[in-house]
């Protein structure tokens, strides 16, 4: 993973990424940018107010920026035909669970038919050879058990969002077996991670941005899940595993006389199993980290379903991409609150938080 072939594979390269104004889509964008690659960004304008990464990390910079909604066929069909990307990173998402039962007519269409949308028009369009399509670890079927989901588990979803992811994960697989274009068509993959951290994340009702806004506004901390256990990774890692996906599906795997073709299908991106933690606990680490063990905490209400289990298992990825996960959960929360803090402290200082976390993980990878 990150090797010459990542380098070679993205400089230069023209590339469209949905949902660049967000969260993961901003940091994916940022680095392919220090890549190399030509980013052509494509998103609704950022939501998270006036600490949204976008703007503060100065995402712009990193891309040539069109604002469209992605439920809008004709719109998303001419901008791909527009830009001609050789490979499209589609992450525009309704991603929240929480607003899923609050809008999940907005979600059903955002996730399904917006990401539809985009492969209808990578399909229309000649100069598309490849398409990273994000879903989500939700997309299976939870039975809240103890044992890893791997990508041949059933798919289901119980709430609105994860329901989405789900049926998106189907549309995909359409186009993966009998939509896929003239000729050889594009060559298509889902990914599936989730329960990412990292700064710049300021989503509502997600920990580690409501532990921060407590702090920051010097308030209590409600929890509405503390004995939920997630396998938390940074957004590096799923980035990595994104951009990994991408080299293998533009390049295949030469020295192990693997076509591009050959790594069509779904991979799950997951933290070591050492990464799963309670929210009670990852709270208790954030706090230490950031100096305040003593900051006070509630306990709030659970009024809307939330699976209390849930973690993928990333053999496939680890075995056929070359991607492994590097970063520890101590890592993992050193990273993220250590943004946090230097950005509270400093707003203007967001883009430098992101290019030196790049360029540490880059140097974390070619080291191992």
């Amino acid at each position: 993973m990150l090797n010459n072939d990542i380098y070679a594979v993205y400089k230069g390269c023209k590339v469209l990424v949905t949902g660049h104004s967000g969260f993961k889509g901003g940091w994916l964008t940022a680095w392919l940018s220090k890549l190399g690659a030509n980013v052509t960004g494509v998103s609704l304008p950022p939501d998270q107010g006036i600490d949204n990464l976008y703007e503060r990390a100065h995402i712009a910079e990193h891309c040539q920026s069109h604002w469209l909604d992605i439920r809008d066929a004709e719109a998303v069909q001419k901008i791909v035909a527009k830009i001609q990307p050789k490979i499209i990173f589609h992450l525009a998402a309704q991603p929240l669970v929480q607003r899923s039962y609050a809008q999940p007519l907005e979600t059903f269409a955002t996730n399904i038919m917006g990401g539809a949308n985009i492969l209808e028009a990578a399909r229309k369009c000649e100069d598309v050879k490849a398409v990273v399509f994000v879903t989500s670890d939700k997309v299976y079927d939870n039975k809240e058990w103890c044992w890893a989901y791997r990508e041949n588990d059933p798919l289901g979803g119980l709430d609105p969002y994860s329901a989405s992811k789900s049926a998106a994960e189907m549309v995909a697989i359409s186009y993966m077996n009998v939509l896929k274009g003239d000729g050889a068509g594009f060559n298509l993959a889902t990914a599936r991670g989730g329960n990412v951290v990292g700064g710049g994340d300021w989503s509502e009702s997600r920990i580690v941005p409501d532990i921060v806004r407590a702090l920051r506004a010097d308030e209590p901390l409600i929890l509405r899940h503390p004995s939920a256990t997630r396998p938390w990774q940074h957004v590096l890692e799923l980035c990595a595993g994104y951009l990994t996906l991408g080299v293998r599906l533009l390049n295949g795997f030469p020295e192990y006389k693997k076509l591009p073709k050959d790594f069509t299908g779904s991979y799950n991106f997951g933290p070591e199993r050492s990464n799963e933690m309670s929210v009670h606990h990852l709270t208790q680490a954030a706090l230490k980290t950031w100096g305040n063990v003593d900051h006070p905490i509630q306990s709030g209400t659970l009024t809307l379903h939330e699976a209390t289990y849930l973690r993928v298992d990333s053999s496939k990825a680890q075995a056929e991409l070359g991607w492994r996960p590097r970063l520890t959960f101590e890592e993992t929360m050193s990273w993220t609150m250590n943004w946090y803090k230097r950005y509270v402290d400093n707003p203007l200082c967001a883009s430098i938080l992101v290019d030196e976390q790049i360029s540490a993980y880059e140097i974390l990878c070619k080291g191992t």
